[in-house]
């Protein structure tokens, strides 16, 4: 299948700069061959790797804080989170994904292409919630918001950023999870749009911050409003 590869455009020069270039033509080989046989990506898809895909991703790095550490929920075939640790060596990238065949396909990847800010977890969000804590949690085609919403905020530091890829249906989707953003007590949810002049049509994200879990909010003013039992027994 990797003989259907198109040639780069120039934009991905660009983009893909310095050795994060050797490395995207690298992974754009491997998604053309074993990850076409192997299912982790269709074959109508190899002739349009480098725009719709790997370009579609790297330009999320626009919204991409330095040095943070970033889970990939559901990466698949390392989009976006593959590309994020391509184009970003300062990000910490977790590929989050439950089925073995992908991280096998992950893993072999992050060997290949000689990363070394990347590792690669077998399992699912909620499993993963209240054992790791991130700064940004990024998805692609995962889930709706209002489903992605409840996977991603359990992993995410107070002031950490969901960046869901979103396509046409963003605001639409963005209104309907209204909500569910109000009762996870989010500080501020968005549309950003990002790869301007490096893709057609740029790229949107729903860019969701994370406040304090209202259960955890209850949970430290509970502690607050407590007075200590030596302040009691000295009150009395």
């Amino acid at each position: 299948m990797s003989d259907q590869l198109p040639e780069p455009p120039e934009i991905a020069r660009e983009v893909f700069s310095g050795d994060a270039w050797v490395r995207a033509e690298a992974f754009a080989q491997l998604l053309a061959g074993p990850g076409v046989v192997r299912g982790l990506l269709g074959p109508r898809e190899v002739p349009r790797i480098w725009d719709r895909h790997l370009l579609n991703c790297a330009v999320i790095a626009e919204a991409v804080p330095a040095d943070v550490r970033l889970v990939d929920i559901g990466s698949g075939a390392g989009l976006p989170g593959l590309v994020l640790a391509i184009v970003r060596p300062d990000v910490s990238v977790t590929l989050l994904e439950p089925l073995l065949r992908r991280t096998v396909f992950l893993e072999e990847c992050v060997e290949a292409l000689k990363l070394e800010n990347v590792e690669v977890l077998r399992g699912r969000a909620e499993e993963l919630a209240g054992r790791r804590e991130f700064d940004v949690a990024c998805a692609r085609a995962v889930a709706p918001l209002d489903r992605l919403l409840k996977w991603a905020l359990p992993l995410l530091r107070e002031g950490g950023e969901l960046l869901a890829m979103k396509g046409e249906r963003a605001a639409e989707e963005l209104a309907e999870a209204e909500a569910q953003l109000r009762a996870a007590g989010v500080r501020t949810a968005e549309l950003v749009s990002v790869g301007h002049g490096k893709v057609e049509p740029p790229a949107t994200l729903v860019r969701v911050v994370a406040g304090r879990a209202p259960g955890r909010a209850r949970q430290v003013s509970r502690r607050k409003d407590r007075v200590p039992r030596s302040k009691q027994a000295r009150g009395q």
